[in-house]
Parts: structure tokens; C-alpha cells; sequence
């Protein structure tokens, strides 16, 4: 069972929250916080395994306090909680576990619950944080780890980011992945594409001499690689 705040400056949105968190039978302890100040008075008596936290609050907002309890050393998880989407980047900058939007659909938080859970907090020992990239589906924001992530294709003004069962839609730039995404064993093969060079599959020169790159849990398709890519790509795949 897990412990849960809800800090929120309106007194019905907390009484919601509440009623929907008490009815997934899942949390068995839920402490209320009004602002940011009320709620880190009240992270002194005892941290709780999840924030359940609104972005927009008066002074402090609730994007200030999940910055200041990132740099903690074992920080509560957060999930936001709010009527606006346009937060979901800075979400991903101080690793939000989720992001819902107003009103709060059951089934969207029984499967933010289950990403605390899988996350490790609630035990002694939880696990170290997974990287992920906010992203469109549905109508909805999501957080997609990055380990899960197969390859991205630049489409318009959007980035499409694919994994082996889902597309989903983001507004960061092609170039803005590359270069959060470039630590993390991902490549720039083309200036439409970024993959991860985990899940290259095969390897193929075409008889035009194009170098195409197979794309494990990606049926049927072949990405290509920029003839000035090459050198550095066969080196990052060790051939």
C-alpha cells in the first residue's frame, strides 16, 4: 500500500482526488497540503511515497516544489495533476512519474499508480529513475521511458516517437532529442531520424549504396543512414 499527498490550493479538487485514490484501494494513507509551504511542513513528519501535485498554486507553484525535491536524495515520486498541458516539458526536466490532466479519469490514475509502484517507491530499496520523454497520445500527455523508444522520425513541426507497440507525437525538436537522447546510446543517422542504437537489428547496403538500418520490433521498415553519418555510425555499432 502506498502514502499519498495531495497538494492543491483548492479544497474540492483535494476532496476529489481523494475520493478517486480511496476507491482504487491502493493508498492507505493520503495527507492534504493547501500550498507548497503547507506541504513541506508537512513532509517533516514523514515522506510519503507519491505527490499528487498541481502545477498552478499561489507564490510557491507546484512546479518549484517538484525542482526542490528533485534534488533530494530519495525524493518522493510526483505526479502532477493539473488543467494544463503546456507544463508537460518541465514535467520531464524535474522526472515526473506522470502527468494528468483535470478531471482525473479513473483509469488514468490506477495506471499512474502502477508506474509508482513499478518505480520502487513504497519499499526500502527503490529503483533508480528511468529517463523519459513527454510525448501526445490521445489527447493526453505521457511519459515514455527511453529504454522503450525504438527509433524517431521528424514529421512537420512534431517529432513521431516510436516504440515496438505505439507512436506518439511530441512537440521537442528532432534536434532537442538528439541532444538529450546522445548519452543515452541514441544516433542522429539522418537528419529526419534518430534511433537507438540498441535495437539495430541488421545492417544493409542497397544497391544504390544507401545504407539502411533494420529496426528490431519494427516490421518492414528500413531506415536510412546519411552517406555522411556512415563512418561515425559503423564506429558507434562497432563494425
Amino acid at each position: 500500500m502506498l502514502r499519498a499527498m495531495i497538494v492543491d490550493d483548492e479544497a474540492p479538487a483535494r476532496s476529489e482526488l481523494r475520493f478517486l485514490l480511496e476507491e482504487t484501494g491502493r493508498v492507505d494513507a493520503i495527507v492534504e497540503a493547501s500550498s507548497a509551504r503547507d506541504a513541506v511542513e508537512k513532509l517533516m513528519d514523514g515522506r510519503p511515497d507519491v505527490l499528487f501535485l498541481d502545477v498552478s498554486m499561489p507564490k510557491t507553484n507546484g512546479m518549484q516544489l517538484a525542482e526542490a525535491l528533485h534534488k533530494l536524495k530519495n525524493p518522493p515520486a510526483v505526479v502532477f495533476v493539473t488543467a494544463y498541458s503546456e507544463y508537460a516539458l518541465e514535467a520531464f526536466d524535474v522526472d515526473a512519474v506522470d502527468y494528468l490532466m483535470k478531471p482525473v479519469e479513473t483509469e488514468r490514475l490506477e495506471h499512474a499508480l502502477d508506474k509508482v509502484i513499478a518505480r520502487g517507491k513504497g519499499n526500502s530499496a527503490p529503483s533508480a529513475p528511468a529517463e523519459r520523454i513527454p510525448v501526445e497520445k490521445g489527447g493526453r500527455k505521457v511519459l515514455v521511458p527511453i529504454d522503450q523508444i525504438r527509433y524517431i522520425e521528424a514529421k512537420d513541426d512534431y517529432s513521431c516517437i516510436y516504440t515496438d507497440t505505439d507512436r506518439y507525437l511530441s512537440v521537442i525538436s528532432l534536434a532537442q532529442l538528439e541532444a538529450k537522447l546522445s548519452p543515452h546510446g541514441f544516433f542522429r543517422v539522418h537528419r529526419g531520424y534518430i534511433v537507438n542504437l540498441q535495437y539495430v537489428e541488421d545492417v544493409e547496403v542497397v544497391s544504390s549504396g544507401v545504407m539502411q538500418l533494420g529496426i528490431q520490433g519494427v516490421e518492414g521498415k528500413k531506415i536510412s543512414v546519411s552517406r555522411r553519418r556512415v563512418v561515425q555510425l559503423k564506429r558507434a555499432l562497432g563494425l
